[in-house]
């Protein structure tokens, strides 16, 4: 594989986990979220990825399985590597405490509101404030491993997919860079730590691209690169289904983040109508 490919899928890795930053600058330069913005917004990123996956995604799996497997069990390890994905996420997002999950929303009008409305009466108890603030951070990492490594495997395969997904995430990745600098302020009073933990804690993007470059990649065959494809299309259903969707209703009009939803697939169906 050339190194020009490599180097910009993982360019487009970085540049997706980055945009936690931008979420967390939001934070502290604004005072009140935009919600209709970020309801149609989270909507169209939501749309962006249920279309490719589908469409896009499973479609290349199914066939590089069933060109080395054969057609019958080829389309059984897809589904199993898709729902695999789904589960995989699923088993992360179980695991995290529901306040230091970065897919449970936040938003900015919680950073002015003062230590006294943390749950459960834990303004006072400033080691635990600690503790939070350090699983807030390890919670954003271990949930963008796999999307880093669902951006490198598309990006490799296709760059003008790789574009999208990136920008697909990096949307998402801006109300999760918010979630996760409210805790961390809590966590420690200031603004700035906060804001450093959340734009590094994006790193874990381009970590889990490299995990896939020096682990993977070795390793790399028709096979096993169809049993990723289809895991990243479920990773990605699941994050569009779990969180995208219910965070863009939450924030916003209900039809709102449909018409985004919407725009979001058709935008999606026109720029690979273009590379055909």
């Amino acid at each position: 594989m050339e190194l020009n490919t490599i180097l910009f899928a993982f360019g487009l890795t970085l540049f997706a986990g980055l945009a936690t930053g931008i979420g967390s600058a939001l934070a502290f330069f604004t005072r009140t979220t935009n919600t209709r913005f970020l309801s149609a917004a989270l909507g169209f990123s939501a749309g962006v990825m249920i279309y490719v996956s589908f469409v896009e995604i499973f479609v290349k799996a199914r066939r590089e399985l069933i060109m080395s497997l054969g057609e019958v069990p080829g389309t059984w390890v897809t589904v199993l590597s898709f729902f695999g994905g789904i589960a995989l996420i699923a088993v992360i997002d179980k695991l995290v405490p529901n306040y230091e999950n970065p897919h449970e929303l936040h938003s900015i009008e919680e950073m002015d509101q003062g230590l006294e409305n943390l749950p459960n009466n834990e303004a006072h108890d400033f080691g635990k404030l600690k503790r939070m603030g350090v699983f807030t951070a390890l919670a954003i990492g271990i949930h963008n491993f796999p999307e880093g490594l669902a951006t490198f495997t598309a990006a490799l395969t296709d760059p003008n997919l790789g574009i999208a997904i990136a920008v697909a995430i990096a949307i998402h990745n801006i109300p999760e860079g918010i979630a996760v600098s409210v805790p961390i302020y809590y966590a420690t009073g200031s603004r700035s730590k906060a804001f450093k933990l959340s734009f590094l804690s994006g790193l874990s993007e381009p970590v889990g691209a490299l995990f896939g470059y020096l682990v993977l990649m070795p390793f790399l065959s028709p096979t096993l690169f169809g049993v990723l494809f289809a895991g990243v299309a479920g990773i990605m259903v699941f994050i569009s289904l779990d969180e995208l969707l219910p965070a863009a209703e939450e924030f916003g009009e209900h039809h709102l983040s449909i018409y985004g939803m919407i725009s979001g697939m058709a935008v999606m169906a026109l720029s690979l109508l273009m590379f055909l």
